[in-house]
Formats: structure tokens, sequence, C-alpha cells
């Protein structure tokens, strides 16, 4: 059995934009913001499921910040106990007739965090234990994406880690390293991941790895499986001739000074 987990910020083809006047996007032109049905199971995700609506599932409230704010959730200090607990979904409208770019969602995303759930902080630079993304000695391994962003009205398909029993992956499509980093933060390790690699290019990839004890959140369904997949360190040298090292760096760190729960709309 397969299930995808913490489907992060969106995929990159969601920055083609179509034909007409661009809006300000300055907000959602009309959003929900429920509870997450106790029968879900199929993982976490955000996405353009159409060129126009937005949609988040099943996300933690510290985990949506981070996504809203490109940051590791280990990033997001204060706030009641229920940010971590409560699950929510959200389903948007955004304005215009073009797709807004990954940014312009994120933005829209933040404003709406900040009505919805009275969402006050502070930023504060903080030194982490991090990783850091590099380019191997031998140099990268990664090929040019042979995608176009405007295959699809949702653009190519969203940037995902798939976990199964005896291993896990990330197939990437029209993907960038940053973006990477941000999947890799958000969902698979236990702390800030920095892109240093200086790519900046659009990529296809297929990364395959056995995870370890501290991925995950500790999940531990691979403690007794034996796989032929290579750890993440190794796999991601391996196959797309970068390198994840542990070291520290700083970070541009938030912390929550108000938020509520919001009444269901």
């Amino acid at each position: 059995m397969k299930f995808t987990i913490a489907l992060i910020v969106l995929a990159g083809g969601l920055l083609a934009q179509s034909p007409g006047a661009r809006p300000a996007f300055g907000q959602f032109e009309v959003a929900t913001v429920r509870p997450t049905p106790p029968e879900w199971t199929r993982g976490r995700f955000i996405r353009m499921q159409t060129s126009h609506q937005l949609l988040a599932k099943n996300y933690e409230l510290r985990v949506l910040i981070a996504a809203a704010f490109n940051l590791s959730p280990q990033a997001i200090s204060g706030g009641p106990a229920w940010i971590d607990s409560d699950h929510y979904d959200i389903l948007a409208e955004t304005p215009g007739e073009v797709r807004p770019n990954l940014e312009e969602q994120m933005a829209m995303l933040r404003k709406l965090l900040a009505d919805r759930f009275q969402l006050k902080f502070h930023r504060e630079p903080k030194e982490f234990a991090v990783y850091a993304l590099t380019v191997g000695k031998g140099g990268p391994k990664l090929k040019p994406s042979t995608l176009s962003p405007d295959d699809a009205p949702e653009g190519p398909p969203l940037l995902a880690i798939v976990i199964a029993p005896e291993s896990v992956s990330l197939p990437a499509r029209y993907a960038t390293v940053a973006e990477m980093a941000s999947v890799m933060q958000r969902s698979a390790l236990d702390r800030p991941v920095l892109d240093r690699t200086g790519l900046t290019g659009r990529y296809d990839f297929d990364l395959e790895w056995t995870p370890g004890d501290n991925q995950f959140g500790g999940l531990g369904m691979w403690k007794n499986v034996e796989s032929p997949k290579a750890d993440l360190f190794t796999a991601i040298q391996q196959q797309l001739g970068l390198r994840l090292e542990a070291t520290r760096g700083m970070v541009d760190a938030i912390v929550i000074d108000r938020i509520e729960r919001p009444s269901e709309n």
C-alpha cells in the first residue's frame, strides 16, 4: 500500500501564466476554512487543482504557516497546543483570469491566515541546526525538464513525497532544487534545509531512498524492512549529484504573538 504525505507547496508548473490582464492577487475572492473530516486518510497537500482554485487538505496550522512562509515548522515558535493538533482544509478561489504564480498563491494564503486565524507574529533571526544542500564534487546529475507548464490547466504534477512500505520516492517534474529543499524541510527532515546549490533551472528527476528514524517525524515504518534503496544522503549524491550536509545556519524565524481558532465558514 502506498500513500502520499505532506505534499508541499505547489508544483513548479503553477508559475505558468495564461493570457489576459494580471490582477493584483492581494487576497482570495472567496475562501472556506474548515476542520479536516476525521475520515480523511490520504495525507496532506496544497495545490492549485484548477487555474483558479487552491485546495489545502489536512494541515496542522503550524505546518500550514510554515508552508505559507516557506519555512521549516521548526522555525515557527509560540502559539497554543491546538495549532499542532487541529487539522484544517482550505478551499479558495483566486481573482481574475490569470493563474497566480507560486509567490502570489502564498501571498494570498498568508493574508487568509492573518484574517481567519487572527495571526500576529514577529520575525527573529535564529541559528538552527540545518541541512545545507550543495552541488557534489562531480557536478549535478539533473536533466532539464521536458514539460511545458501549460500542458494542463493545473500545471505539471504536484511535487509530492510518496511513502511505500519498502522505501520513499520523490517524483519531480518541472521542479526547482529550491522547491525540493522546501519539500524536504516541510515533510521529511527534522530541521530546515538551505538551498546553497546556486541552481536555478527546472528539472525532471526521480529520487528514491530508505528513510532513517529521524525522518517523517519518526514514523518508523521502515525499521524492520530490508530495502535495496540507499539512505537519503547517499541517494541525493548518487542520483542527483547533490550533497545534503548537517551544519548550522541562520534562519529568519517566526514567533507567534497571537492566534485564534476560526469559526467555520
